[in-house]
């Protein structure tokens, strides 16, 4: 693993990361779609490249090691749930990379085909995003290769935070970003953005997958068992430390719901506005309808739909 990879002080993240990943990575992704719904706006994130903001992220760490002259001949490696992984090996065929990807086997098979699709060496280990962690981190050791995460880095962060310059460009006078929080690398990356901006935050998880709600409520970075219709995107067993000093500013408040109401949630998009969308995207929807939060009349929303990797079949049965 090379130095700049692995010592880096995920929990040292500045508006100026994320600006600097602005510029750095502009000509790389797709802007952001801003749709007006009801009475909030969705960011249309999920027709970034791969499906998910994630190739923000790995777009920003590839190019900032090949400016640094840090990306070394063995290519990249990270352990993913199945969207940051997506977005590495995009990301590393168009920096010409190779990259290697560690999936837990519980991984969405229409992931793991695109991971292929990608030109990536997929390597499927263990239940759990942990044990696919663990095994990445066993291969940068052996290999040389760098390691990039799926949410806890700086540049990982920062390229997601450039999510909110577009959504503060698109929408005058907004007022609230709603974001869905697994590790926390979008939620770092957002909140960092929309602290400078004057708008505040939403961090929402589903309650059985709350690594950060948890984390704010210990004071500290804990373990959660992790157990959600979502949690092959929110899954993260702990949140990262960037995550926790974001959450913990003026602005940022944090909201669990229920995995009934993601699913419905997610039907919700589907039926009234034909957007399929994973459950992570459809957690941040669900907020609209949770006792934890709601919106103040006139208050200015943007609800951040960050995925679609996911099957639609479901939703075009019969409603439920």
């Amino acid at each position: 693993m090379t130095e700049s990879a692995s010592h880096q002080h995920p929990s040292s993240l500045t508006y100026g990361d994320v600006k600097a990943a602005t510029d750095r990575i502009a000509a790389h992704i797709r802007p952001v779609s801003i749709a007006p719904a009801d009475e909030v706006h969705f960011a249309l994130e999920y027709l970034q490249h791969t499906g998910s903001f994630k190739a923000r992220g790995a777009q920003n760490f590839l190019l900032a090691h090949r400016e640094a002259g840090t990306l070394p001949a063995a290519g990249v490696t990270i352990a993913s749930g199945g969207n940051a992984g997506l977005a590495c090996a995009w990301a590393a065929r168009r920096q010409d990379v190779r990259a290697t990807v560690f999936l837990p086997t519980t991984a969405p098979e229409v992931k793991v085909d695109r991971l292929l699709s990608y030109g990536a060496d997929v390597r499927l280990v263990g239940t759990e995003y942990a044990d696919a962690l663990a095994a990445c981190e066993t291969f940068a050791a052996e290999t040389g290769a760098l390691a990039s995460h799926a949410y806890d880095h700086p540049l990982i962060a920062a390229g997601a935070g450039t999510l909110m310059e577009e959504i503060h460009q698109r929408i005058p006078g907004l007022d609230t970003v709603v974001v869905s929080v697994g590790g926390g690398g979008l939620l770092a990356g957002v909140a960092t953005a929309a602290r400078h901006h004057g708008i505040r935050t939403i961090a929402v998880e589903p309650e059985n997958c709350r690594a950060l709600n948890a984390a704010l409520e210990a004071d500290g970075l804990v373990d959660v068992t992790v157990d959600s219709v979502a949690a092959d995107s929110l899954g993260a067993r702990r949140a990262s430390a960037a995550a926790l000093q974001a959450a913990r500013q003026d602005g940022v408040r944090s909201v669990l719901v229920p995995d009934a109401e993601i699913v419905r949630a997610r039907r919700d998009l589907w039926d009234r506005h034909r957007i399929a969308v994973e459950h992570a995207a459809a957690t941040a929807y669900a907020a609209l309808t949770s006792p934890g939060w709601r919106p103040a009349s006139g208050e200015k929303v943007c609800i951040v739909l960050c995925g679609a990797n996911t099957d639609p079949g479901d939703l075009v049965g019969p409603a439920r």
